[in-house]
C-alpha cells in the first residue's frame, strides 16, 4: 500500500513522526568512519558546528527554537534496537560479512548522541555545536542536518491546507518520476549506476523513503545501487552505500605538529582507512586541501586504490583529470571507479555519463535534487523556503586545534583565515577555482 504523504504531513504529531527515528537513520559512511575512529582515535576530542551557507535564509526566523530543541533532544534518546543490530551484524556490505566488529557493535548498542550547544544569533542564524569524544560527535552530523532541513520544510507547509499539500506532493512525485524516466533512457544507452546520497538535506524522512522506493522500482537492480541511508537500506531491502568524508583529513591535519606532517596527513588517513577496509571502499576523497596538490604529492600506492570521488570540481573536468593521472601512473582508467556526487541533477548526470562513459567506471551519488526538489510544485504560492539550502555540519576543532577545509572551490573553505592561509602555503592553490556552491 502506497503511503499518503500529504495526509501524514497534514496530520502529523511528534509521537507519530519524529524526524530521527533510529540510530541507523544516518548515512552509511558515518558508521564506517565511526568504527575507524573507535579503533584508532577513541580519546580524541572533536567539535562540530553547523554553518548555513545560504545566508539569505534566516533559519532562526523560520524554525521555532523550541521545536528544534525538542527534535534534538528526541534524537538523543534513540538507540539501536535488537532487530537493527541483527540486520547490521548479519548483513553483507560491499561483499564483506561482519564488516562491523563485535567491539564496535557493543559500543553502538549502548550509544546515545551527546549533548549539544544551541544559541540564536542576531543575524537570524542558529549557532549549533557538538563537543565531545570524536567517535560520539561525528554521529551528530547527519541527524542534525536532517532535523534542520525537515523543520524548515514543516514550517513552510504548516500554512498549507490539506488540498494544497495533496497537490504539492502529486507534483513533486510527477517531477521526480520524469527524472527517473530520463535515467531509464540513459541506462538504455549504456552502463549506468545511480544511488541515493540525499539524507543530509532531505525534504523529510517520508519523502526520502518515497524517492528511494521510486528509484528502486523505476530503475531496477541493474541500475539502482542503493541508498546511503542505513535505515532505509534495511527497510527497503537494498544496499547501504558510502565511503568516507572530509572530516578525516581535516582532523588528521589539525593534529599535525609540523608542515611536513600536515602535508602527509591526507595519506596517513588513507593508510589507516586501508587497515580497516578494502575493495570498493578504497575510494579517494582528495579535495579537502586541493585535488591538484593531493595528486602531486601522492605516494605511488595511492594509484592502486579502487577509485576517487571528485567532490568539488565540475564532474567532467574533475574526472578527466583523474583519468590523465592514472594514465601517467601506468594504471588503466577503465579499471578505476569514479563516484560523481557534487550538486548533481538529471541534466548533469546525463551530460557527465554521456561524456565519460567507456573511459572509466562510473557511479552517481544523487543527493539534494533527488530528495529535496520541490521547485515549481507549490500551488497558489511561491516555492520560496521550500527550495533547498546549503547547510553543512563541519568539524571545527580537534583536541583544541582549529580544523580547516580548503576545497577545490574556495567558496567551500572553512576555518580561521590565518589557518587557511597557512594551509595554502603548504599545499598551494593550483587548480582551485571559485564556483557557486551547489546543493
Amino acid at each position: 500500500m502506497t503511503m499518503d504523504i500529504a495526509t501524514r504531513v497534514y496530520n502529523h504529531t511528534f509521537k507519530i513522526d519524529p524526524i530521527i527515528r533510529s540510530v541507523l537513520d544516518t548515512d552509511f559512511y558515518k558508521l564506517l568512519m565511526a568504527q575507524m575512529i573507535f579503533k584508532l582515535h577513541r580519546e580524541r576530542r572533536v567539535t562540530f558546528g553547523v554553518v548555513n551557507r545560504s545566508r539569505t535564509v534566516r533559519l532562526a526566523d523560520v524554525i521555532d527554537e523550541r521545536e528544534l530543541r525538542e527534535q534534538l533532544d528526541h534524537a538523543r534518546t534513540v538507540g539501536l534496537t535488537k532487530g537493527e543490530e541483527i540486520w547490521l551484524t548479519g548483513n553483507t556490505f560491499y561483499g564483506r560479512k561482519q564488516i562491523f566488529e563485535p567491539a564496535f557493535v557493543d559500543w553502538l548498542r549502548a550509544f546515545r548522541l551527546p549533548d549539544y550547544d544551541l544559541r540564536r544569533l542576531p543575524d537570524g542564524q542558529f549557532e549549533l555545536h557538538f563537543d565531545g569524544p570524536w567517535v560520539e560527535t561525528t554521529m551528530w552530523e547527519v541527524p542534525a542536518l536532517a532535523i534542520l532541513n525537515e523543520l524548515k520544510s514543516r514550517a513552510v507547509m504548516r500554512h498549507m491546507g490539506r488540498f494544497e499539500l495533496d497537490v504539492l506532493y502529486a507534483r513533486a512525485k510527477a517531477k521526480l518520476w520524469e527524472k527517473v524516466e530520463r535515467l531509464r533512457h540513459l541506462a538504455a544507452e549504456g552502463p549506468l549506476k545511480v544511488g541515493d546520497f540525499g539524507t543530509r538535506r532531505r525534504h523529510g524522512f517520508l519523502w526520502q523513503q518515497w524517492a528511494v522506493s521510486a528509484l528502486k522500482d523505476g530503475l531496477g537492480e541493474e541500475v539502482f545501487t542503493g541508498t546511503s541511508n542505513v535505515l532505509l537500506a534495511m527497510r527497503l531491502d537494498t544496499e547501504a552505500i558510502g565511503t568516507n568524508a572530509h572530516e578525516l583529513p581535516m582532523v588528521y591535519a589539525a593534529l599535525a605538529n609540523t608542515d611536513e606532517e600536515l602535508r602527509e596527513a591526507p595519506y596517513k588517513v588513507l593508510r589507516d582507512w586501508e587497515s580497516c577496509y578494502s575493495g570498493n571502499l578504497l575510494i579517494v576523497l582528495p579535495d579537502a586541501f586541493g585535488t591538484t596538490a593531493f595528486r602531486r604529492d601522492a605516494p605511488e600506492w595511492v594509484a592502486d586504490w579502487t577509485g576517487a570521488r571528485p567532490d568539488s570540481k565540475p564532474p567532467i573536468e574533475g574526472t578527466r583529470e583523474w583519468i590523465a593521472w592514472w594514465h601517467a601512473k601506468g594504471r588503466n582508467p577503465k579499471d578505476k571507479l569514479i563516484i560523481l556526487s557534487d550538486g548533481l541533477d538529471v541534466d548533469t548526470i546525463e551530460s557527465s555519463i554521456r561524456a565519460l562513459r567507456g573511459d572509466v567506471r562510473l557511479a552517481v551519488g544523487w543527493g539534494t535534487k533527488l530528495t529535496n526538489d520541490f521547485r515549481g510544485c507549490a500551488p497558489n504560492s511561491d516555492d520560496g523556503l521550500l527550495a533547498p539550502i546549503s547547510v553543512v555540519c563541519k568539524v571545527i576543532e580537534a583536541d583544541g586545534r582549529p580544523c580547516v577545509k580548503i576545497s577545490d572551490n574556495p567558496e567551500k573553505a572553512t576555518g580561521p583565515q590565518a589557518e587557511i592561509d597557512r594551509y595554502l602555503r603548504v599545499f598551494g592553490s593550483v587548480g582551485m577555482a571559485r564556483n557557486p556552491v551547489e546543493v
